[in-house]
């Protein structure tokens, strides 16, 4: 479902007020005209303010219902619970939906002022699709070597469960015992899938059966070192001001939590994925879900908010890869490399000057210069950007318990409250695929002014619904982070011509995802021709290829996102950099651009052409 034009006109539009039935005198009209005007608007602000209260009721009513969601917002109510994930709590979460929309559908949207009627459109849309997209709910890999509760367990014990006194200790070994209830539901709903039809290729076993081991080696479930977990809960209670016989009791509480509940689970889900791993098949596109087209065009339409086709994306794929070759054979040859472009790939993948040591003062080198180089943009900022986010930022490598299977590089949101950083998160495992030359524009991506830049600000942002700050569209998300990587180039960066070929590198990158995202889930490509089309296509290590292609197996779409949201930003501005002239400002339009949150493409069309209408 595409966003409600009717109803963003009427959103970006100057309010027409309601006319008057009675008749007025020539000498009174004026008066009753303005008292008729002036009872509209405190109307309209009636109306608005109760719409964003309920906006704001829904969003919390459905935090509520999420402990691991308040968790992530640093909110500690359900501190010792994790979701309902069941099949019975799914269908009692769709009433509930439909009841929302009922609720907000209840408004007088002819009363609600520009901000809200926006928001408004927002939330229906965003409510009809989940209504609509329910038929969908188990078209997807619960479990897989991106994502998934057996790694998503730890990583939030370990990243957002705070233990600042007795109490919050008690609720991290609460969660601990609670495990074995989720893990048991998560075993239910793999089943549903089986049942379906809808087995994750061979492939992804390996990594989850070896992630999940993981989560259970080492102490207390074996002699040796303090296992993930353990370690994570010794180091939070050990700051604690207490005395060593509490802190030696809440330890041992929590060893018979993770031997008694957690090992068990573990143990049940390992068992249950090596007997599914024998009915896996290599079959890797989403053409073969039962109503696999149909799933796949819809999950285009959701992560690119557009109406473009698998074929078109395929073609703009196709295109855009061609031109940036062409970009970086000039690069070539400024940098006097002799040969083609296939072999410039092979010297910019192997030459040793491109990698540093795998080892710790390679990879604290690599975080050290990654931090400078943000440091260093925050100084230019104020060239970009008329506001900036009050959040901080730090740069930290993935932990070892996943790092052999997380991407290469991702950003963690700062809690609203900025008790927690923002976290620009660098995988280090294999520093062979994590070149220098792509570390200045990874930087910005995932930093400033990319996903940091982006996101810190729509929590920061007032008077706008919770559910606008805190959701996402990707194509605008992902679109912005890729944007972000060539705004810098505008204002000088990128001065060494190979950190300039690593920016091109990394766009080309996400135009190939444009051609075998399409190529896997619409036109049967396999695993292996994915990844050959990346590994002759770019400059990147075979492990990065791999990757990415599994990561578009199990996540259908949703690559797509990267370069179908630059390429709208971009084509955005030109549009206005064409209208507005030498009324243009780069500062003003990354304002229109952030100023509202996440957006569908559509929607920020119409945000940026009123810019420019009030602007021209």
């Amino acid at each position: 479902m595409q966003f409600n034009k009717s109803l963003l006109a009427l959103a970006l539009s100057t309010a027409v007020l309601a006319g008057c039935g009675s008749e007025q005198s020539t000498n009174t009209a004026p008066v009753a005209e303005k008292a008729i005007e002036q009872q509209a608007v405190a109307t309209a602000q009636t109306e608005s303010e109760k719409a964003n209260a309920l906006f704001d009721q829904i969003f919390d009513e459905g935090i509520d219902r999420s402990p691991m969601m308040q968790t992530f917002l640093g909110i500690k109510k359900d501190y010792d619970k994790w979701n309902d994930i069941s099949e019975e709590n799914a269908l009692k979460e769709l009433e509930i939906t439909k009841q929302d929309l009922k609720r907000i559908q209840a408004l007088d949207v002819s009363k609600l002022d520009q901000q809200t009627a926006v928001s408004y459109a927002l939330l229906e849309q965003k409510l009809q699709q989940e209504i609509d997209d329910f038929q969908w709910r188990h078209h997807n890999y619960p479990v897989n070597q991106m994502f998934g509760l057996h790694s998503q367990v730890p990583a939030m014990l370990i990243n957002q469960q705070t233990i600042a006194d007795e109490k919050e200790a008690n609720d991290y070994i609460a969660r601990v015992n609670g495990t074995n209830e989720l893990i048991n539901q998560l075993i239910d709903q793999l089943k549903i899938r089986e049942a379906k039809g809808i087995i994750a290729p061979k492939f992804v076993f390996p990594h989850v059966i070896r992630d999940s081991k993981n989560i259970i080696a080492g102490a207390p479930f074996e002699a040796g070192e303090d296992g993930t977990i353990l370690a994570d809960f010794r180091k939070k209670v050990n700051n604690l001001e207490l005395d060593d016989a509490k802190k030696a009791a809440l330890i041992a509480d929590v060893e018979k939590a993770l031997v008694e509940q957690l090992k068990p689970a573990y143990d049940s889900l390992v068992a249950y994925l090596m007997e599914l791993e024998t009915k896996a098949d290599t079959r890797d596109g989403a053409w073969k879900f039962p109503e696999g087209e149909a799933f796949f065009n819809n999950a285009l339409n959701r992560t690119t908010t557009t109406d473009l086709t698998s074929e078109q994306i395929h073609e703009i794929g196709l295109s855009e890869v061609a031109r940036i070759h062409d970009e970086m054979r000039a690069i070539m040859k400024k940098v006097n490399f002799e040969g083609d472009l296939a072999a410039f790939f092979e010297f910019m993948r192997n030459d040793k000057q491109f990698y540093y040591n795998s080892d710790e003062e390679g990879r604290a080198r690599y975080l050290k210069e990654a931090t400078a180089y943000i440091d260093t943009m925050k100084g230019r900022l104020d060239e970009l950007f008329l506001t900036k986010p009050k959040a901080g930022l730090i740069v930290k490598a993935v932990e070892p318990f996943r790092e052999k299977s997380a991407g290469k590089a991702f950003y963690q949101q700062p809690t609203p409250d900025g008790s927690r950083p923002g976290i620009y998160y660098a995988n280090l495992y294999d520093m062979e695929a994590m070149p220098t030359y792509q570390m200045e524009a990874l930087a910005y991506h995932e930093g400033i002014p990319g996903h940091h830049m982006e996101i810190a600000m729509k929590q920061e942002l007032e008077g706008i619904p919770k559910f606008r700050k805190f959701g996402r569209y990707t194509a605008y998300t992902e679109g912005w982070g890729l944007y972000s990587e060539m705004i810098p180039k505008e204002i000088g960066f990128y001065q060494d011509p190979y950190s300039d070929f690593g920016r091109l590198a990394m766009e080309l990158w996400r135009a190939c995802r444009l051609v075998v995202d399409t190529g896997i889930h619409a036109k049967k490509w396999t695993r292996e021709q994915g990844i050959e089309y990346y590994v002759t296509n770019t400059p990147n290590a075979k492990s990065d290829a791999v990757k990415m292609v599994e990561r578009h197996v199990v996540m259908p779409s949703q690559a797509t996102a990267y370069k179908i949201g630059m390429l709208k930003i971009v084509e955005l501005r030109e549009m206005a950099k064409e209208k507005l002239g030498d009324k243009f400002d780069i500062r003003q339009f990354h304002n229109v651009v952030l100023s509202q949150g996440p957006v569908p493409l559509n929607v920020l069309t119409d945000m940026v052409n009123e810019y420019i209408a009030k602007n021209g």
